[in-house]
């Protein structure tokens, strides 16, 4: 045998994937430091959760549970779920890299929108399949225009409802619409990271009843709080999950993450409370930007997306708010460069931010 390469090479396309952007968590010159650039909840997680992590703490020498069904029973009673087509993996991202993996290689094309989240395009690729971003209508999916995208190498498409890091909502009609018009051998997966901040939202779970090529996955990463555990879910039919199940890890999530997410999901009362919590200063900083002259598209998840003039005054605004130890998202990578995604924190945090903002553009003459 012939060794042309002087060190090993990985496979095709795997060195053309830009690796994913983290929100920061560092400003230089700050002395105190408040991050709302990644979504997390400023409540934190539900008090039964931190203690099941505690708990967990004494028994750190034992391999978790391989079939996660303490956990799956907890998601399947609060959410109605049939727990065996539950799947449980290190955040959504697992899940999402898992379909990929499954259903994805070299010559298929996976869609996604054209603000869609970053990982679609990168476990595609990894997977050796090429993503295709479709146009959206004013940062809205766009079913017909998804639609239009498929063809023969087409195998997945990823919808994420609310979208991030958009904050828009498909109207549920237009999902089933996708659904239904879509062809069988295309997967649509619908992505809910966000779900829990809509009111009288099923994420997709009537569709994955009635479609055999429908995925909804689902996080602990962000109204549960669990962001530092990883610790994700998807419900799809069995034939789905059945695959899932024979390339996922045996044991792919932690003991900590399985105990805090059971724990979690239970605590529907916190649940609610950090919702509740959340659309009031969502709205509140909504209508506080919308004053100040700034375009703000109404919020379906935990974050806020002003539009500025321009793209240096965006940068410009990024800098003040780090300048005040408060840092943001810049989301030019996601095609929007005159904007910014705030998360929403507390009312300490919301107050600042638009504090900030209202001198900054009060010196711009804005």
């Amino acid at each position: 045998m012939t060794l042309s390469a002087s060190a090993p090479l990985p496979q095709p396309g795997i060195l053309d994937i830009a690796p994913y952007t983290v929100g920061e968590s560092k400003a230089d010159g700050a002395n105190a430091i408040t991050k709302l650039s990644s979504n997390e909840n400023p409540l934190g997680p539900s008090p039964a959760a931190t203690d099941a992590v505690r708990a967990a703490a004494e028994h750190l020498a034992i391999y978790p549970s391989a079939d996660h069904l303490a956990l799956r029973q907890a998601i399947g009673d609060v959410h109605e779920l049939d727990p065996a087509q539950i799947v449980c993996g290190a955040g959504s991202d697992e899940i999402i890299s898992l379909l990929c993996q499954a259903y994805a290689g070299p010559g298929c094309e996976v869609l996604h929108t054209e603000h869609g989240f970053a990982m679609y395009p990168i476990s595609a690729r990894a997977a050796g399949a090429t993503p295709v971003s479709v146009p959206e209508r004013t940062r809205v999916a766009d079913v017909d225009a998804l639609l239009g995208a498929v063809t023969e190498a087409t195998t997945m498409l990823f919808l994420a409802n609310p979208n991030n890091p958009t904050g828009t909502i498909l109207p549920g009609a237009e999902v089933a619409r996708l659904a239904e018009e879509l062809p069988k051998h295309v997967m649509l997966v619908l992505d809910g990271a966000y779900a829990e901040y809509v009111q009288d939202f099923d994420a997709g779970r009537a569709l994955v009843d009635a479609h055999q090529n429908v995925v909804m996955t689902r996080t602990f990463s962000k109204i549960y709080g669990l962001g530092g555990l990883r610790v994700g879910w998807c419900y799809a039919p069995d034939a789905v999950v059945d695959v899932l199940h024979r390339i996922r890890g045996p044991f792919n999530v932690s003991a900590a993450g399985l105990l805090a997410a059971e724990a979690a999901v239970r605590d529907v009362s916190w649940t609610a409370h950090c919702c509740a919590e959340n659309a009031h200063w969502r709205l509140w900083m909504t209508e506080k930007l919308r004053d100040m002259g700034l375009a703000v598209d109404d919020s379906h998840a935990n974050f806020v997306l002003p539009r500025f003039a321009y793209p240096t005054q965006a940068q410009a605004a990024d800098a003040a708010l780090r300048a005040q130890g408060i840092i943001v998202r810049q989301v030019a990578g996601y095609g929007l460069p005159a904007f910014l995604r705030i998360t929403i924190g507390d009312e300490v945090a919301c107050r600042r931010v638009i504090s900030i903002l209202r001198d900054f553009l009060a010196g711009q003459g804005t």
